[in-house]
């Protein structure tokens, strides 16, 4: 097509059009390749580029000034350029980087996983399981803060902020009258109302989908559940607001969660109303389409689901691949005690441990 590019990925070669990001591009070829992101937000205008999760290595800035860019770029706010050559997960300097980037992010960030609504489908806990690392250098006091209602539906848990100002543009851009932004600079920084007012208008619960950690969280589902014992349902509805086309989170027949559907990216394509959301909790108010598809790995779909339907998470295949032996499944099983003492596995294990009897006679 006309004024389309060319760019290459990880050596994979990609054509997009002309004022593509270079996140979209890696995107548009697959997970395999394409950046991590905790505040960009492809709905959300003006999102991305202050988390830094994205940033990657431009070897070749185009095919007319072939000279690599000095630093790393974020990807996510970078236009490609035709004849662009970019290295993401096979460039050391990149994943080195990356590791900088989650010790950062979890510098005040609690670890407190097994208490927190998000757990098994926080953004955070993907990049910081493929990216981070087992310790952590920080040794000074976390910020805290204490809880606050953003409204009558909405639990603000400041802790947990990483401050990606996604709730910020969706309030910017989705609802009527913004009231909450980022209040204070530097290590002071934090998400807040104006002068103490509330939350609420229709929209205002779509803050709880974009947040890519557990630092909002809707009122009516907290602790109510863990996301992997719940059963996620496609449905639909008729609504004069919005799309109305939702996932319903089942805890055994009671709808427990409702939210918008969410791609492999973890983003929401449509927006829903307040009314879906936190007043629809019946199932005779919903069509029922069948069992959510989860196009992006999560621990939601472990035990529940046929095998064409579940996306597997690429990166714990590739560290299996590389961290552990690989079984050689043609070898001889033995299946009695007495071919087991036969064999020589047996043998050299009781030769390691004569103190020890493994197996009575």
């Amino acid at each position: 097509m006309e004024n389309n590019i060319k760019v290459t990925i990880d050596g994979v070669e990609t054509e997009v059009p002309q004022g593509t990001t270079i996140l979209q591009a890696a995107r548009q070829i697959g997970p395999e390749v394409a950046p991590p992101a905790m505040c960009y937000y492809k709905p959300l205008e003006k999102s991305g580029g202050k988390c830094r999760a994205c940033l990657v290595k431009v070897v070749q800035g185009s095919e007319k000034d072939k000279r690599p860019m000095p630093k790393l770029v974020a990807s996510c706010i970078t236009p490609a350029q035709d004849g662009m050559v970019v290295e993401n997960y096979t460039n050391e300097e990149v994943v080195d980087t990356r590791k900088g980037i989650v010790e950062f992010l979890l510098i005040n960030h609690p670890l407190d996983c097994p208490v927190c609504d998000q757990a098994g489908e926080c953004h955070l806990q993907d990049f910081s399981f493929k990216h981070g690392t087992e310790t952590q250098r920080f040794e000074e006091d976390r910020r805290t803060f204490e809880k606050e209602d953003l409204g009558p539906n909405i639990k603000l848990n400041m802790n947990r902020c990483i401050l990606c100002y996604r709730c910020v543009h969706t309030a910017d851009q989705i609802t009527d009258g913004r009231c909450h932004g980022v209040m204070n600079r530097g290590d002071h920084a934090e998400i807040s109302t104006y002068i103490g007012q509330a939350i609420d208008n229709d929209f205002s619960g779509n803050m709880i989908d974009v947040c890519p950690v557990g630092a909002l969280t809707d009122k009516t589902y907290r602790f109510k559940n863990r996301v992997w014992f719940t059963k996620p349902m496609d449905a639909h509805r008729d609504c004069d607001k919005c799309c109305g086309e939702v996932h319903l989170w089942y805890k055994g027949e009671e709808i427990i969660r409702v939210t918008g559907r969410k791609n492999q990216w973890g983003e929401v394509d449509e927006f829903i109303c307040n009314t879906c959301r936190f007043d629809k909790k019946e199932t005779a108010d919903w069509t029922i389409e069948g069992p959510a598809v989860m196009t992006r790995h999560s621990v939601t779909s472990a035990n529940k689901y046929r095998k064409d339907l579940i996306a597997k998470p690429s990166f714990a295949v590739d560290y299996a691949k590389h961290h552990y032996k690989k079984i050689n499944d043609d070898r001889p099983y033995d299946k009695n005690l007495k071919e087991i003492k036969a064999s020589e596995d047996y043998k050299a294990l009781m030769e390691q441990n004569k103190d020890f009897k493994l197996l009575e006679e």
